[in-house]
């Protein structure tokens, strides 16, 4: 599944390596707008609906955090 984020984040921001990050946001490599963009391409590529109330910049600043919330949210 990591990979597969990995990915995600690769195609919506290709000039950051995000398999070297260990803070997205802190790092500048994702923004509001962009977590936006990456719950949709996460919603679609899962199968899944994440909760509004999991759409938190901290969910999403590593893909270990991505990982928790597609598991909490039925991503298999």
């Amino acid at each position: 599944m990591k990979q597969e984020i990995i990915k995600i984040l690769t195609e919506l921001r290709p000039e950051f390596d995000f398999s070297q990050s260990t803070d997205f946001i802190e790092e500048g490599m994702l923004d509001s707008f962009d977590i936006v963009a990456l719950v949709t391409a996460l919603d679609e590529k899962f199968g899944i609906s994440i909760d509004g109330t999991d759409i938190l910049p901290e969910n999403f600043s590593s893909a270990e955090n991505i990982e928790t919330v597609l598991r909490k949210n039925g991503a298999k």
